[in-house]
């Protein structure tokens, strides 16, 4: 019978890469990811990859803002960026030891590291949405994603593990249900133009003309489940209150408000952590927004401080600020791409074209 981390590393290397001999795969991950990278280093190299890792250890970002001379700063980490140029696939297991090491660090230096890191960034999003990298983000469980959560690291494993299908008898078999199911869905929203989203925290209309809405179906994100797309820049208007806590570089903001005019957030409010959404704002292409999505995994109906997870939950949309994915048709450039996340469960609807497709959490069409 195979281990949990025998069928993850299955369904990451045929479902979501689907690596093939000769091809090259980057892995990041930490030390504490060191059960599926085993796992997925073994099956990848059976299949004739050329794998290479790169290891996180606890603190090493920190050090590096705190104490790296402001010339390294500038300087983007020379393998990653080969990689980046390079290599055929790109996986990240997310296995942190500490969530909170990005808090309290100087924000002048965090936004000059970034800006080294654009040139990277901009290659990462051309390739992928090209096609000519592969990529997928996953989670192993560790005992600080289990604590922002709320749960036990066995509590959170069960999650985990469900939420990506893996406790089935074909996670494979599984995913692929998922991908028809929301194809159709997809394929209706692809032969529209303008969109609604009202609820008792929102009143968003914005328009997709000539932009692409995606099926993510768990091959870039595993878990996934929801769809998405990138509005036209300037045609976003309205008002939206996020209900759940917008979390960005361990940065947690409650209750954000925005209000939006010709695609520009032209005011901004939250209940805790205006002075971090304040600072995010003053980075280029922040008051744009980049993606617009449903949630559409309804076996994810908690909130576990993990975007990952928390913005496929079914019976949710998101909105993100700063950069659009290329694969979409967006044109918004940032260094930011940051996902909020509001419930549409109750008296909400999203409308396409005048005509309602969504209600109350779900599809209608």
């Amino acid at each position: 019978m195979k281990t949990v981390e025998q069928k993850y590393a299955d369904l990451l290397l045929n479902y979501c890469l689907e690596i093939k001999k000769g091809e090259s795969l980057i892995i990041s991950t930490t030390y504490e990811g060191q059960p599926l990278l085993k796992e997925v280093y073994r099956q990848a190299v059976e299949k004739g990859a050329m794998v290479e890792v790169l290891i996180n250890f606890p603190g090493k970002h920190e050090i590096l803002m705190k104490y790296a001379e402001e010339n390294t700063l500038d300087i983007p980490p020379p393998f990653l960026s080969q990689a980046m140029a390079d290599f055929d696939n790109y996986l990240v297991i997310k296995a942190p030891y500490n969530l909170r090491e990005t808090g309290g660090l100087d924000p002048d230096r965090v936004q000059r590291r970034q800006k080294a890191m654009s040139g990277l960034n901009e290659n990462y999003f051309k390739r992928t949405a090209s096609g000519e990298m592969k990529r997928s983000l996953c989670e192993y469980p560790t005992q600080a994603s289990a604590q922002n959560a709320g749960m036990s690291l066995d509590e959170f494993r069960k999650f985990v593990f469900d939420a990506c299908r893996l406790n089935e008898s074909d996670p494979t078999a599984a995913w692929l249900k998922v991908r028809e199911e929301q194809q159709k869905i997809v394929d209706v929203l692809n032969s529209r133009e303008i969109f609604q989203y009202k609820g008792p925290n929102i009143d968003i209309e914005f328009s997709a003309k000539d932009r692409v809405w995606i099926n993510s179906d768990g091959t870039a994100n595993m878990p996934s489940g929801e769809v998405f797309t990138a509005p036209v820049e300037d045609q976003v208007n309205g008002y939206v209150k996020f209900s759940y806590p917008a979390i960005y570089m361990g940065e947690e903001v409650e209750d954000v408000e925005l209000w939006v005019e010709k695609g520009k957030i032209i005011k901004w409010n939250a209940s805790k952590g205006k002075d971090f959404l304040d600072r995010i704002f003053k980075i280029p292409g922040t008051r744009r927004f980049g993606e617009v999505a449903v949630g559409t995994n309804y076996q994810i109906q908690q909130m576990t401080k993990n975007i990952l997870f928390d913005e496929k939950i079914g019976g949710t949309i998101h909105m993100a600020i700063g950069q659009s994915y290329l694969q979409n048709g967006g044109k918004n450039q940032s260094s930011v791409h940051w996902d909020m996340i509001t419930d549409m469960t109750k008296d909400s609807f999203i409308k396409a074209d005048g005509e309602v497709i969504y209600k109350n959490g779900k599809f209608i069409i």
